[in-house]
């Protein structure tokens, strides 16, 4: 079965050339050869997800995978294709590792991008929170600098030493073949030194993992899917490096009374056919309280009425959205005797068995069939 080229990589489908860029620096990083030597399977995760980024990363090959998938590349040998099948190595080196792997893997000098990783957590809140805003605090577990070598990574005392494995490049040359590859250091991860005692809490890396939470004000007009950042609030860098961004991702919850369309609130109200038929005044609730409706007489089932001002504030700019309330005619289901007499006279006086609609849409009616 083919698998998904976005879940490969770990990415949503509408992700950035950015996002596709860093999402398979991360996993290629992973699942490398050099860093699972004699692991089949990671070698083999290693392929698919450099054919996914191979793919995705080009724009007229991200359009056919996002219309046909995988099929799309299943000619291989075909000049357009664009797929691994039957490529050949040099091609496929010249296009990912065009500038050297610095160029994937953390810049041209060969050194790793030490920073902290950026997080996400998901935060659920009911639609009148979402319309007045709330303050919450966010539980979540990140890398923090380790407290025994103050994100040094060292033990006190240690010295730094250059890189038994690079020799103090930063980077290692690695032959497949016919070519070869270059790579940032496993070992120093091309800082060209290393530390010959490193820390023991941390195992040289220069933070830990531990439960962290934040203080987030989230803005009165979110709706579902607005991302709110926290600078600095994800992962601590190793050795001291930036600390990545918290990103707190908000979901609201359905209403048993409103729907949302936009800033817009969209409410049904049910309304007694006596009040839709002679007129009448209805409350209608709203968010905050309730409102007293006017409903002309001869008022028909699905009229719309707009109370403006009264749906969801603008997340972006000053103003709020309308509450749309939509008239739905209650017909009774269970009648008194005297209400099914009263009705009946009604039926009577309006010669309802003799013309069941009214006499506008039965003319039409009629010249639908003429």
């Amino acid at each position: 079965m083919a698998e998904d080229y976005y879940a490969l990589l770990g990415v949503t489908r509408d992700a950035s050339a950015d996002d596709l860029k860093k999402a398979y620096r991360k996993k290629a990083m992973e699942f490398h050869p050099d860093r699972n030597p004699g692991d089949k399977a990671a070698e083999e995760k290693f392929k698919k997800v450099s054919r996914a980024y191979e793919v995705l990363s080009d724009p007229d090959k991200r359009r056919l995978y996002d219309r046909h998938g995988e099929a799309a590349f299943d000619q291989a040998a075909g000049p357009s294709s664009g797929g691994f099948q039957g490529a050949d190595p040099r091609d496929i080196f010249n296009q990912f590792f065009s500038g050297g792997f610095g160029d994937i893997f953390g810049g041209g000098g060969g050194e790793q991008d030490d920073s902290g990783e950026d997080l996400r957590q998901d935060v659920h809140i009911s639609l009148e929170e979402a319309a007045e805003g709330v303050e919450r605090k966010i539980p979540y577990r990140r890398h923090v600098a380790c407290a025994r070598c103050s994100g040094s990574g060292a033990e006190a005392g240690a010295k730094k030493v250059r890189c038994a494995t690079c020799k103090g490049h930063g980077q290692v040359v690695r032959s497949q073949g016919f070519f070869q590859m270059r790579q940032t250091c496993p070992t120093c991860h091309g800082q060209r030194e290393t530390i010959d005692r490193p820390c023991r809490a941390c195992s040289g890396e220069g933070r830990t993992v531990a439960e962290a939470s934040v203080n987030v004000r989230i803005p009165p007009g979110v709706d579902t899917g607005v991302k709110l950042r926290s600078t600095d609030n994800g992962s601590a860098g190793r050795r001291g490096a930036a600390a990545g961004d918290l990103y707190v991702v908000v979901h609201v919850a359905d209403h048993e009374l409103f729907e949302r369309d936009g800033d817009d609130l969209v409410c049904a109200v049910p309304v007694k056919f006596s009040v839709a038929a002679l007129g009448g005044q209805i409350h209608v609730p709203k968010l905050k309280g309730r409102a007293l409706l006017k409903v002309p007489s001869g008022t028909q089932g699905g009229t719309v009425f707009r109370l403006r001002g009264e749906g969801m504030p603008r997340l972006r700019g000053s103003g709020a959205g309308d509450l749309l309330v939509r008239v739905d005619v209650d017909v009774p289901k269970n009648l008194t005797e005297a209400q099914r007499k009263s009705l009946q006279a009604y039926a009577d006086a309006c010669g309802d068995d003799v013309a069941p609609v009214s006499e506008s849409w039965a003319q039409k009616f009629r010249r639908f069939f003429d």
